[in-house]
């Protein structure tokens, strides 16, 4: 039975998992530059040890209510098809890991984030971990877009 290790993090309450394979890093929440005539979810960019990382707010493209950024607000950054593209989150709690008996298919319905996005449900003990492919976050456009700023800006 193979195994599968899940940064976890949170939106709100609600508890959300991504492969750790994905992830480079964790970071405190670090101020954006604004970039215009980008998606509304695209905060800016930040400059991550010389490298320019679009940044990306999970909470406005789930269409969540936004609040105020504070001490335990984290970027997790994470390579997309070659590229570093870093999410802010609420909080990154822990490193969990899943066999695939303990993941489901998501169900028909689901309120908080569109499906597309979902790979799966996992269950822990008493916990429920919405397990996202943050791959199919951006549109292609959008991804042409990101694409473009780290062509324009790689220091």
């Amino acid at each position: 039975m193979q195994e599968n290790q899940f940064i976890i993090f949170k939106l709100e309450e609600e508890q959300y998992g991504i492969n750790i394979i994905t992830v480079q890093e964790i970071t405190q929440f670090k101020e954006c530059n604004k970039i215009s005539n980008m998606p509304h979810f695209v905060e800016g960019i930040i400059n991550l040890r010389g490298k320019i990382v679009p940044i990306i707010c999970l909470k406005k493209r789930f269409k969540i209510e936004e609040r105020q950024i504070n001490t335990e607000t984290r970027i997790i950054v994470v390579n997309i098809n070659d590229k570093q593209v870093g999410f802010i989150v609420d909080e990154a709690s822990e490193v969990i890991s899943l066999n695939e008996n303990d993941i489901e298919l998501p169900p028909d319905m689901i309120a908080s984030v569109e499906r597309q996005y979902i790979t799966g449900i996992g269950k822990l003990k008493d916990k429920i971990i919405i397990l996202l492919d943050l791959e199919k976050i951006m549109t292609n456009d959008e991804n042409a877009m990101i694409s473009e700023i780290k062509q324009k800006g790689d220091i």
